[in-house]
């Protein structure tokens, strides 16, 4: 049977002479102490340190007979306690969950563990909730069904928010309503943290349930659109590899690495900026970030750098860390790059991840290679055959195999560059507008505004 009793010790004393009551706990041979929000001076005290005070030593008895209220409770479970876990459920018995703190803890070890992209969406669901609620401090016990309904006419509205920028700045800005997608994928989320929440603070083993309530068996999320498709055609994938791109631009950025990932299997951008960079490998070897810390191979892969991707793995190795202080700067160069290569060639929302998506049609739809081979290629973990994936050996040359069958659709570069409709470099018309400005300005010496007349003349063709 544990006990529990009060103690003031002589070596506790504080600076300011006081001494604070401690509750001992004693269970299966071992001590704990809980502090107390009681402080005593000497005089308050007996020359063997007992508590005379008559006030609050009938204030320090009635919170010990709550801890043996709560220790006889437990009954026959109290055996499988430890000291430890007899302590923190004492401690924390009554006290209130703060869900922003617990999404702060939770979003850094996402952090430590290297899930950096479900970290950041966690990021966006945590900050969603102190700007509803306008307050740093949200008891879970307020995240309701009722709450998620209230929520969710919060998040299709226009809204302000109020975020730090890259110089640690606070910056207000003005949020269109979000779509069925993304609300989805906020209720998703949030519901992904309010389960960590209940793995973290009940112990169903122990009989100890501090979060009683579940807010979304009562609230209907909202069914998320049917994806749609994005994969392009040959056609379409060789007008990207074929434009004639300004040196250094974004839209070169965005053509060169969106073949690169066709080349290279459907390689995520993530991907790119943490492990290209060499550019002299023959074969690059990796773990998919965004699964690397949930499966027993860590998703690892090995894809070979075909003579397609040589010049792009030469150009880009070991450059993105330093354009880029992380990933997401790789991806906002990317989509800005993007949005001047649809203009141009007319192409309606693609993005980076289309190369993924075409790689994978392009290998089942046209080349009827099987789904375990591109998946494979693809580094998906295989549900189906996990028990059978522990006997046979990894086998890259399955990949290459993908990767070959794919990529020989695509044939050589397009080197005729006659059709200046087509192959031009990509600008934008924002881009062209400034060019023009330059033709006319009395600030360039008469070679250079020779130089800038005669480029303009090409791009406007």
């Amino acid at each position: 049977m544990a006990t529990v009793c009060a103690k003031v010790y002589e070596h506790h004393k504080k600076n300011d002479g006081s001494y604070n009551v401690k509750i001992r706990i004693f269970h299966k041979g071992e001590k704990k102490y809980l502090d107390t929000p009681f402080f005593l001076t000497a005089k308050q005290l007996t020359k063997g340190f007992e508590i005379k005070d008559v006030f609050v030593k009938k204030s320090v008895q009635t919170l010990i007979d709550n801890y043996r209220k709560e220790i006889h409770g437990l009954e026959d479970r109290l055996q499988l306690f430890s000291i430890d876990e007899l302590k923190c459920f004492l401690e924390e018995k009554d006290e209130d969950i703060d869900f922003i703190k617990f999404c702060d803890k939770h979003i850094d070890q996402l952090r430590a563990d290297k899930r950096m992209a479900t970290a950041a969406n966690h990021t966006t669901v945590r900050n969603s909730l102190v700007d509803y609620f306008k307050k740093d401090v949200v008891s879970i016990r307020e995240i309701t069904s009722q709450f998620l309904r209230l929520y969710e006419r919060h998040l299709r509205r226009p809204r302000k928010v109020t975020r730090l920028n890259q110089f640690k700045e606070e910056v207000t800005v003005l949020k269109e309503g979000i779509s069925d997608q993304s609300l989805y994928n906020y209720t998703r989320d949030l519901r992904t943290l309010f389960n960590e929440a209940k793995r973290t603070y009940n112990n169903d083993d122990l009989g100890l349930i501090r979060i009683t309530h579940y807010p979304f068996t009562n609230y209907t999320m909202v069914k998320p659109p049917v994806t749609r498709k994005r994969n392009l055609s040959i056609e379409q994938i060789k007008s990207i590899r074929d434009c004639n791109c300004v040196p250094g631009s974004r839209a070169e950025l965005a053509r060169d690495l969106f073949m690169l990932s066709i080349y290279m299997c459907g390689m995520n951008a993530v991907d790119f900026y943490n492990f290209l960079t060499d550019g002299s490998k023959e074969r690059l070897e990796y773990n998919r970030s965004k699964t690397a810390g949930q499966r027993h191979d860590n998703a690892f892969i090995s894809i070979k750098v075909v003579s397609e991707a040589t010049d792009l793995v030469k150009k880009y190795g070991g450059t993105f860390k330093k354009r880029y202080t992380n990933y997401r700067g790789l991806d906002k160069a990317l989509s800005k790059g993007f949005s001047i290569l649809c203009e141009q060639l007319q192409l309606k929302g693609v993005t980076f991840y289309w190369a993924r998506h075409s790689f994978a049609n392009l290998a089942y739809n046209t080349c009827k290679l099987s789904k375990d081979h591109i998946a494979q290629a693809l580094n998906h973990v295989d549900n189906g055959h996990k028990t059978t994936d522990i006997y046979i050996q990894k086998d890259w040359s399955i990949i290459d195999e993908v990767q070959r069958t794919v990529l020989d659709l695509l044939g050589s570069p397009e080197l005729n560059f006659s059709d200046n409709s087509k192959h031009s470099p990509v600008l934008s018309n924002e881009d062209l507008s400034f060019l023009s400005s330059l033709v006319f300005s009395n600030h360039l010496d008469l070679d250079t505004r020779k130089k800038v007349m005669e480029l303009h003349a090409k791009l406007t063709l």
